[in-house]
């Protein structure tokens, strides 16, 4: 019971590595908001874990609010705060990739990060406490050819890490972040532009323990970050990898 107590928000807990957040922190004692643009599947994890869930869209403001507003609502308060949600694009020529698919990279892969931290941070400062934990990736450190829009929005999401994590510090806030390497997960099928077993066999080539994270394996290091075991880390952006970027 690691996080007895404490009260999370999870964006994008409704899937993958997400759920696998939740379900990891509401077993470990935490009262979990899962925020979700998904309702089908919010709702899902939400009964299996007894976490509680909103639907929101991390790209809009308003919707980041009220999220931030129900945690405070319904629990009294908020310790820790995941930014989850992310998604990719098919892989191709880094000029090909349509405008329309590079803005929702950005609005989601980057923008709603600042859209948390806006409502968050004031009140993790008032209170002098509080955890943010950043999902990156393993794109953010060791770029995939074709990937180059996405990679670049893990490299921001990690400088971004860095610089809250050193702002925030004498406020008693820490900030981590977490890269995974290509999951068992619904985005995995778009990093890869196809599911065959070729395709597979590719990728776990270049994973030196031969398999591809789960959204167990994210729950544990995420549940440790977030937990007061870290106490004295902050900054950092730790590779659940399987050795992928060495």
């Amino acid at each position: 019971m690691r996080l007895l107590d404490k009260t999370a928000i999870v964006t994008g807990g409704g899937s993958g590595f997400g759920e696998g957040i939740v379900t990891k922190f509401a077993a470990e004692g935490a009262k979990v908001l899962i925020a979700d643009r998904d309702e089908a599947n919010a709702r899902r994890v939400a009964e299996a874990t007894g976490a509680q869930w909103i639907r929101c869209d991390v790209t809009r403001a308003e919707d980041v609010k009220a999220m931030v507003d129900a945690a405070f609502d319904r629990f009294g308060g908020l310790d820790i705060l995941v930014n989850n949600a992310g998604i990719g694009h098919l892989p191709q020529p880094l000029e090909a990739l349509p405008e329309d698919d590079f803005d929702r990279i950005l609005s989601v892969n980057v923008k709603a990060i600042y859209l948390a931290a806006r409502e968050a941070v004031p009140r993790f400062k008032a209170g002098r406490k509080g955890v943010i934990l950043n999902i990156a990736s393993t794109a953010g450190v060791s770029p995939r050819p074709k990937l180059a829009w996405y990679n670049a929005s893990k490299g921001w999401v990690i400088t971004a890490t860095r610089a809250m994590a050193v702002e925030l510090a004498p406020f008693g806030i820490r900030v981590n972040a977490l890269n995974p390497v290509a999951g068992e997960t619904p985005l995995l099928k778009t990093f890869m532009g196809e599911d065959t077993p070729e395709m597979r066999a590719k990728f776990l080539s270049t994973i030196p323990i031969g398999r591809f994270s789960t959204p167990e394996d994210l729950g544990n290091a995420a549940c440790f970050l977030c937990s007061d075991e870290a106490s004295m880390i902050t900054g950092v952006a730790m590779e659940v990898d399987g050795g992928r970027c060495i």
